[in-house]
């Protein structure tokens, strides 16, 4: 698990794939000065709710992995990651789209 820190005081954990996938779509976004929110389910044990951050390109972020190995990444769920960060609703985790079109790419 990894762990996604925003402007010191908001804490959450990802899966490293999961986190590897998000901060290649926020940094993109964040590249290009475009502010955006993104939201998530909280854990059960933190009432399950949802958070939602607004992302903006002076935020204070920090990607903490647990893993040492760069997960590859899925062309096809950054893709629909980055829809859902274009939409009005924001940037939310979609489930990974499955199969041989996914279009894996491994970086790093």
């Amino acid at each position: 698990m990894g762990r996604f820190n925003y402007d010191g005081s908001v804490k959450v954990d990802f899966d490293d794939r999961v986190l590897a996938h998000l901060q290649v779509v926020i940094t993109q976004k964040l590249r290009r000065g475009e502010p955006f929110p993104f939201t998530w389910r909280n854990e059960p044990s933190l009432g399950d709710g949802r958070t939602t951050v607004w992302l903006h390109p002076n935020a204070s972020l920090v990607y903490k992995y647990n893993g040492s190995r760069q997960p590859a990444l899925n062309r096809a769920w950054l893709e629909a990651l980055t829809q859902a960060a274009n939409s009005t609703g924001g940037l939310h985790i979609v489930p990974e789209p499955e199969g041989v079109t996914a279009g894996e790419v491994l970086t790093g």
